[in-house]
């Protein structure tokens, strides 16, 4: 990926986090240079007041605002204006990195959206339609499908671009804690509540609130969340005062809702309010052909820049006849391996951990993942023997590997009960 400038105001990071982010490809911006992608702004000395009038002084692509515990009301008011994501002092690297991810990650929807299969482009469209509306959206699809992206996509399409976007995965969080991340707490609420905290709801007033997950939320909470749906206001945990909430919910699940309610899991009321727009978001193995301009756009990247890097035609061949169960989460993951374990500028199947499996290689079609991929991978290293009439040198060299690590191969391959130089004599090719 390219470079990306981080601006620091009122605020010095340490040696070892400066280093840490130019490794992963961020750099602190200079005086001169061309608008920074983040500016990490330290507002502990600010009131809300006089927050706008600050940051128009720093004009960056995103802002991150830095804030003492107790200024609770600073962060929802930072917010408002235009601040992506705050952070509380003493900052750790942990929060800090997450937050510049998260940051860098969402700048990225559209190009993860690939509509190349047509139930991709009738799910575009039909998202484009929803953006335009202020009703409640329920997403639903198998995990890694890109609900969270898709969810920021319509939120970037709708009135409500420009305001903050807010994710929140109710899965990932502890029950006894999922309740004040969501509706905040004032100080003394409960044991540990040393500050005012604001939660999700108002972090995303005036914004989209993305409730991930939404299956696992406890039926308590599922109560209130009705309520809040209902009354357009939140109170936070401890207090006595409602706050008015302008903002819109997207709900996304990888489970069945109405399943359920049926067995008693998740409230019906609440699932009628949140499913007034259902989108299905389909897993990739039902849109083969978004699986080439995916790979490439993760390709170009994670890929190292100024290197031209592409996929021999077995590779491709590998990623549209498998049928990723992570769907495209596994398949980011698969090419940042395949950039990791490239021996030039072509990606091999077999540097993706993964190829097809034949009928010459597998007897038992009830194998584990494991097992599948390794004799996938010997059913590739006999295509390209195939390929090169069984020369063992040629091969070496198209696999890239020297002839010391093919004949370990084939060694494995004969343990395994495949006689390679039989295959080989069936075709004619014995070398």
């Amino acid at each position: 990926m390219d470079n990306l400038t981080i601006r620091l105001v009122d605020f010095v990071l340490s040696k070892s986090t400066q280093t840490s982010l130019e490794n992963q490809g961020f750099c602190l911006w200079q005086t001169g240079q061309d608008l920074p992608w983040l500016t990490i702004i330290n507002l502990s000395q600010y009131q809300p007041s006089a927050l706008a009038q600050h940051l128009k002084h720093f004009p960056s692509k995103n802002h991150l605002a830095l804030l003492a515990p107790e200024q609770g009301e600073l962060a929802a008011a930072a917010m408002q204006i235009g601040v992506q994501d705050y952070l509380l002092l003493p900052l750790e690297d942990g929060p800090l990195f997450s937050s510049i991810e998260r940051l860098h990650r969402l700048e990225q929807p559209d190009s993860k959206i690939i509509a190349a299969a047509q139930i991709s482009k009738q799910l575009l469209m039909l998202a484009h339609r929803a953006a335009t509306t202020e009703a409640s959206i329920l997403l639903t699809g198998e995990s890694g499908t890109g609900k969270e992206p898709l969810a920021n996509y319509i939120h970037r399409h709708s009135s409500r671009a420009g305001k903050p976007f807010v994710a929140i995965n109710c899965a990932a969080i502890p029950e006894s804690m999922l309740e004040s991340i969501l509706f905040g707490h004032t100080k003394g609420a409960f044991t540990g509540a040393s500050a005012d905290k604001v939660g999700k709801f108002e972090q995303a007033n005036g914004g989209t609130l993305l409730l991930d997950e939404i299956a696992e939320m406890p039926l308590i909470l599922q109560a209130k969340l009705l309520r809040v749906l209902q009354e357009r206001e939140v109170e936070r945990l401890g207090g006595n005062q409602s706050i008015t909430l302008d903002i819109r919910i997207i709900a996304a699940t990888n489970k069945d809702l109405r399943q359920a309610v049926d067995a008693g899991e998740f409230r019906e009321d609440l699932f009628y309010r949140l499913d007034v727009l259902p989108l299905k978001i389909a897993p990739l193995r039902e849109r083969k052909a978004d699986i080439l301009p995916l790979a490439e756009h993760f390709l170009q990247y994670y890929g190292q820049q100024g290197v031209a890097t592409y996929f021999s035609p077995q590779a491709q061949h590998a990623l549209i006849d498998y049928d990723w169960p992570g769907n495209v989460r596994e398949l980011e993951n698969c090419i940042q391996r395949g950039l990791m374990m490239r021996r030039g500028q072509a990606i091999q199947a077999i540097d993706l951990g993964f190829n097809l499996v034949s009928e010459t290689c597998v007897n038992n079609s009830t194998q584990g993942l494991k097992e599948s991929k390794r004799q996938a991978e010997f059913q590739f290293i006999v295509d390209i023997l195939h390929k090169v009439q069984g020369s063992r040198s040629q091969t070496a060299a198209e696999l890239g590997m020297t002839t010391r690590a093919l004949r370990y191969k084939l060694a494995q391959m004969r343990d395994a009960g495949i006689d390679v130089d039989q295959l080989l004599q069936r075709s004619g090719n014995a070398a």
